[in-house]
């Protein structure tokens, strides 16, 4: 890997980690026309470079965070269905890296998300719940739906933002309460990832992590406001569209 690699793919972690559309499935097409071969230690840089999308979405919500406790609660009991899943299949997951299963699961979630939008297409945005209004059982829902995310190509924030709208939360809020249960999400997978590849890590890799961080949380940093800004006056439709086109395209040109 080198260093425009290192940037390409972190740009493309920042941009696509909270929108629906599986970070994880891009950079692994994206590391296919690279070039890129998926080693142990890619795989970690990979799922590594994340926390610099984290680190984007604690500078947004730190005060929100750090007023309102009762938040960490919910994103706490969200998080259990993941951690319990992604401990005991660890293995069976990371052998599921495969174009295409990225394929076929783009453009499953791009199905999924048209049909939420067509039996909600007569409410607005801004109809539904907030995350005050949460409860722990519906957070636990919202986990569950998350830990279907561990399917390369499924996207993390499009399970937990259908399972958001599934438990009554409006677009703006489901997609907030996605990216707050990204944080403990995603530290224990890239910690977890980390020490389980150590041994196959070489210090250049730890240089071109660095770089890939850095453009990751900046790159982050304005998705996530975009995103916000975008979803209080529109669907998810675009995004469903764009993954079963996207998601084709992979099928046809690369499997």
């Amino acid at each position: 890997m080198t260093v425009i690699d290192a940037v390409i793919l972190g740009t493309l972690e920042g941009l696509t980690e909270f929108l629906p559309i599986s970070s994880t499935g891009h950079l692994i097409l994206a590391s296919k026309l690279l070039g890129l071969k998926q080693t142990d230690a890619h795989k970690a840089f990979e799922v590594s470079i994340q926390l610099g999308s984290i680190l984007a979405v604690l500078f947004i919500y730190a005060k929100k965070l750090l007023v309102d406790k009762s938040i960490w609660i919910k994103v706490i009991v969200a998080f259990l269905p993941t951690a319990i899943f992604g401990f005991l299949f660890y293995k069976t997951i990371k052998s599921l890296f495969g174009i295409e299963t990225v394929s076929i699961m783009l453009i499953v979630g791009g199905v999924l998300f048209l049909l939420v939008e067509f039996f909600r297409r007569n409410k607005k945005g801004n109809e539904g719940k907030s995350i005050d209004d949460l409860t722990i059982n519906e957070s636990f829902v919202i986990g569950l739906f998350q830990s279907l995310s561990m399917v390369p190509g499924t996207s993390r924030s499009g399970m937990t933002m259908l399972g958001g709208i599934f438990s009554g939360l409006n677009r703006k809020s489901a997609a907030e309460f996605s990216f707050l249960l990204a944080v403990p999400t995603m530290v224990a997978a890239t910690f977890y990832d980390l020490y389980k590849n150590r041994s196959s890590m070489a210090v250049d890799d730890y240089t071109l992590l660095a770089i890939g961080f850095g453009f990751a949380f900046i790159v982050a940093f304005f998705t996530v406001k975009a995103m916000i800004r975008f979803l209080e006056n529109h669907t998810f439709v675009a995004f469903g569209i764009y993954r079963i086109i996207v998601g084709l395209a992979f099928w046809f040109l690369v499997v």
